[in-house]
């Protein structure tokens, strides 16, 4: 049995006449939390949104389990349940439905696309919220959420279909360092339990924390990958020695 949970093979994207992507390949297997890093512009959240079927690509191929993305235009929504079962995006800014509670936040799918009853939703819902340190809140409204706390429960909502590979962009936008190592913490209990984890972020500290392997991204694909020791220690490719120079988005 295959280990491995989201395949990418020479993906392509292009905006205009301009290549945002121009052969990706990437694997990311059972238990690994994986940094997808990489200049500003350099397709890091391209990435993401082609895996999560929320951008159409032009070649190559993605598989997450036994589903896989083709190119061309983005499947109807009623063809992507397995997909939607596959993965869990957390956004940069959450996007947490502002009139809804935490827990309604976190409900929502499981109501609408998986069919269960709002008592049986909310009840997973407040466990997965305490689970991540935030149960007291479950009925706080976004806007009455810290940045952490707001975080912790877009993770929730994202795990709420106990998905085998997580989506994150860039968690740490609007953690302060503490929040940051207490993230990194989550992240391993998170693949402690066999999930797979693509995190794309510029947060070089941040990487050496939570990563078992860092992939960067340059020039529209990968040019260097391996453990953060190695490759944030003693980066072989200029785009990676640049991003340690602190030019990152």
């Amino acid at each position: 049995m295959s280990t491995q949970v989201l395949s990418i093979t020479g993906l392509r994207l292009s905006r205009g006449t301009r290549a945002v992507l121009d052969g990706v390949d990437l694997e990311v297997g059972v238990g690994e939390r994986v940094a997808l890093m990489g200049l500003s512009g350099g397709g890091k959240t391209t990435v993401l949104r082609a895996v999560s079927a929320l951008e159409p690509f032009d070649a190559g191929t993605i598989v997450v389990g036994g589903f896989a993305l083709v190119p061309g235009p983005l499947p109807r929504q009623s063809h992507l349940g397995l997909l939607r079962r596959s993965v869990g995006m957390v956004f940069q800014f959450h996007h947490l439905f502002a009139h809804l509670t935490a827990v309604e936040n976190v409900s929502l799918a499981q109501i609408h696309a998986f069919g269960l009853g709002r008592a049986k939703a909310d009840a997973r819902s407040k466990r997965l919220l305490d689970s991540l340190g935030v149960g007291a809140r479950w009925d706080a409204r976004p806007s009455e959420l810290s940045g952490g706390e707001a975080q912790r429960v877009a993770i929730a909502r994202a795990l709420a279909t106990d998905p085998p590979l997580l989506l994150m962009d860039e968690p740490t936008a609007s953690l302060d360092p503490a929040r940051r190592t207490d993230l990194a913490a989550t992240l391993a209990e998170l693949t402690a339990a066999g999930r797979a984890l693509l995190v794309a972020t510029h947060d070089v500290p941040f990487a050496h924390a939570f990563a078992t392997r860092v992939a960067v991204l340059a020039e529209g694909r990968v040019v260097e990958g391996g453990p953060p020791g190695e490759v944030l220690v003693r980066p072989a490719h200029p785009a990676t020695r640049a991003l340690l120079m602190g030019n990152g988005d």
